[in-house]
């Protein structure tokens, strides 16, 4: 056990940085990025329906927890694993510091929801109406919307021993409805289930003609469901119903080395997704014991698993009311993204980019470039192919449709599809699909590594020669992400990063020993070790009196090595300031180790997605931009690269960009050394600063209109 007051007089060679003291759990620092995120909803200096978001944003985290890492540990518990982390937790202490956790979070959910957030949308004219408060008008409508919308499409199941408790698809709600009295059949189990049609929006407005209505007054579909629930079982008694999810493991697994075909093995797995094993329980605050019991049994989950809450159990449809209310002055100001000069539709961005290279910063910054750049290869006749990588991209997406275009105009187009890009797997298979039928290359990347490199090469013929055009980026090519990520794109021809590029796409394509890489670092081969390289050398330079400052902006911090890294820099006088918006397993603070590292979130408007690396290296600055955080998974299991920013002009401005972030005492949290995290306020005659309304100001074509 480390006793931090003793630290300071121990050398660093004395000091084990394995002990679990050290480390805070993954798990635990997870609930805390989602609580952070929950306090935005609270936050009174944000537009009231975008705290909604927020609140249902909340939601939708925790719901993806318990998918992903609840189910994955309960899987360890199963196979008796009582192997721990870095931080000494083993999965069963997890699982308890969790239920813990979350509880405390689910609970202020749905406080904030019925004592914060109701009250303000009702004081906007925004009501959610309850049954007991339906006027006549207003109950005569919705018994109408029952019985023509909701009617002809609800399947009441009835429990008995031919109608068995029924296959629950994962977080669906449902009824669990107590009955009495015997049907036409002269049954009387007692009890059956509802399942709320999938096609039904979860929240329904009123017409604001109907006398008594205002021109934002909703209706929770349970509310119509518990008030004509009567209907569904004629000539019997309804002496209860009350709503219920379940949470099920959302993990896909497909083993790699026993099939032949991903696609179609990935196919049969989204299938099964739906009715993995139950890991969490919701039900109404207000269930009877003996149906919680029932639910428990029907699950096979116990009372850790179980989560009553005062409202829908689905609160994360609550979301749609930020869309359905028409309401300017209750959301954030709109922005046109920025488009630099010389930057038109009309630019030819070959001739651009044989100049300079170009940066952008999204969504400050348009992402039409990046469409026009794969667009005018698609229609150039000098163009020979065109190789991509697709994580996420949208169903709809301009990206494939340019190429789409290239592959059907006769050009080489090879295209890196990530099937198991979680919870967009469906997506991608029907892109895979849609680009195959077109003619183009359909490669779903390496068994065993996902693709998670965000990168474009452009073969283009000038006179004699071959010549690549790039873009790298740090997040996907996703329209619809780019307005609300931050994420930086870099376009340029330099010859080395295209000869990188070209030999990247080989090993993703067919088969071949590890290329030596001119510019680019890459995972699962170069990256992590030029890592560890890159801060070990900081800390030299701090020994030796030199000039030595790490700055890294990432979304997650996991990987113990790095952190041992970094833990050593400090030790050794490096100044380090980690962005880092979600999980951070190093703990900053600790007297004698990590006095000289401090760490931020950033939680705003948009989600923090840019991951650089900054390296002052004694007076040279090395800054890299990359598809990687530091986890295991980022730099051993994926595919992945960080690629230089070697032009002065661009590497200040995101040096400048990240000054931002680090001077942002607005939506700023700072890691204290007992893991939790801290806001940060403007002090005592100090401006307040927000990085992403300085970049905004400073990006957007127009500023904040």
């Amino acid at each position: 056990m480390i006793v931090w007051s003793q630290l300071k007089t121990t050398t660093m060679n004395d000091i084990d940085l394995q002990e679990p003291e050290l480390y805070i759990n993954r798990e635990l620092s997870l609930l805390e990025f989602n609580q952070r995120v929950l306090e935005q909803a609270k936050d009174e200096s944000s537009p009231l329906l975008e705290r909604l978001r927020f609140l249902c944003i909340s939601c939708t985290n925790l719901d993806e927890f318990f998918e992903i890492r609840v189910a994955g540990l309960k899987q360890f518990v199963e196979l008796g694993s009582t192997q721990s982390g870095p931080d000494g937790m083993s999965p069963q202490e997890t699982l308890k510091a969790i239920n813990i956790r979350a509880r405390h979070l689910v609970e202020e959910q749905y406080r904030v929801l019925n004592e914060v957030l109701i009250p303000a949308l009702a004081r906007e004219n925004i009501h959610f109406i309850r049954r007991s408060e339906w006027t006549p008008a207003q109950a005569e409508w919705l018994q109408h919307f029952f019985e023509h919308e909701l009617f002809p499409v609800i399947s009441p199941l009835g429990l008995d021993p031919s109608h068995p408790f029924p296959r629950i698809l994962n977080k669906s709600l449902n009824f669990i409805i107590s009955l009495k009295g015997k049907d036409a059949f002269g049954r009387n189990s007692g009890m059956a289930v509802v399942q709320a049609p999938r096609a039904l929006p979860r929240i329904i407005q009123l017409p604001p003609e109907i006398e008594g209505n205002g021109p934002h007054d909703y209706v929770f579909l349970t509310s119509i469901i518990h008030a004509y629930v009567d209907e569904l079982f004629p000539g019997m008694k309804v002496e209860g119903s009350w709503q219920f999810r379940v949470t099920r493991n959302s993990d896909l697994f497909v083993d790699e080395e026993e099939i032949d075909d991903l696609l179609r093995a990935m196919e049969g797995e989204l299938a099964s997704r739906r009715y993995g094993d139950a890991v969490r329980l919701e039900v109404a605050h207000n269930c009877p014991e003996q149906m919680i019991d029932y639910l428990q049994e029907q699950f096979e989950l116990g009372r850790d698993d179980l989560y009553q809450v005062n409202g829908p159990v689905n609160l994360n449809r609550m979301q749609a009311v930020c869309d359905l209310v028409d309401r300017a002055d209750l959301k954030f100001p709109s922005f046109t993204p920025g488009l630099q000069e010389p930057l038109t539709h009309e630019t030819d961005m070959f001739e651009l980019l044989r100049k300079r290279d170009i940066l952008l910063h999204h969504p400050y910054e348009s992402f039409v470039p990046v469409i026009d750049f794969l667009r005018q290869a698609a229609a150039d006749p000098q163009v020979l192919a065109i190789k991509q990588t697709l994580y996420r991209t949208g169903a709809d997406s301009p990206v494939v449709d340019a190429l789409v275009v290239a592959a059907r105009t006769g050009k080489e187009v090879t295209v890196i599809i990530e099937l198991r890009a979680r919870f967009d797997e469906q997506e991608n298979i029907t892109l895979a699909n849609r680009l195959q039928k077109a003619g183009a290359h359909v490669v779903y990347g390496v068994v065993g590594y996902k693709t998670h490199a965000k990168i474009i090469l452009v073969v283009r013929r000038e006179g004699e020669h071959l010549r690549h055009y790039a873009h790298l980026g740090t997040g996907n090519y996703h329209p619809r992400t780019a307005r609300l990520y931050t994420d930086y794109g870099l376009f340029t021809s330099n010859p080395e990063t295209g000869e990188d590029l070209h030999s990247i796409f080989l090993q993703l394509t067919s088969l071949g020993k590890v290329s030596k890489l001119h510019k680019l670092l890459q995972s699962p081969f170069t990256l992590h070790p030029a890592l560890l390289k890159k801060i070990d050398r900081e800390a030299r330079n701090a020994e030796q009196g030199k000039p030595a400052r790490i700055i890294a902006k990432f979304n997650a911090l996991v990987e113990p090595r790095i952190i041992q890294a970094l833990y050593r820099a400090a030790m050794a006088g490096v100044k380090i300031d980690l962005i880092v918006r979600g999980v951070c397993c190093l703990r900053p603070g600790v007297p004698g180790i990590s006095e000289q590292i401090q760490v931020r979130s950033i939680i705003g408007r948009f989600l923090e997605h840019t991951r650089v690396f900054y390296f002052e290296n004694s007076g040279t600055p090395e800054l890299y931009c990359a598809s990687a955080d530091w986890m295991d998974r980022n730099l051993f299991h994926r595919v992945e690269v960080a690629f230089p920013v070697e032009s002065k002009k661009l590497r200040s401005r995101v040096i400048q960009e990240l000054q931002y972030y680090l001077d942002d005492n607005t939506q700023a949290w700072q890691l204290q050394c007992d893991g939790l995290y801290q806001r940060i306020t403007p002090r005592e005659q100090e401006e307040p600063c927000s990085a992403q309304l300085t970049l905004l100001t400073h990006l957007s074509q127009q500023g904040i209109k």
